[in-house]
């Protein structure tokens, strides 16, 4: 049986949503941290992360459609 294991932020070290088991294998995968807010790059192999990038992506634009139509 395989046992899950939390991945946490390589910036605060605070735990993110995101769970692996020891064959879950993730290349260029954007690690969302809710704590602080940042996504770091990460490569994860065999429950070993490996940080890609630290440089913070920009921030998503969240656009809303001010007209709706009733």
């Amino acid at each position: 049986m395989n046992s899950s294991d939390w991945l946490f932020c390589p910036y605060c070290n605070g735990k993110t949503r995101t769970q692996i088991r020891s064959d879950t294998t993730m290349t260029n995968f954007p690690l969302f941290c809710p704590k602080c807010k940042q996504v770091a790059l990460v490569n994860v192999t065999e429950r070993n992360m490996h940080v890609i990038t630290r440089e913070p992506y920009p921030p998503i634009e969240r656009t809303l459609k001010s007209g709706v139509s009733t």
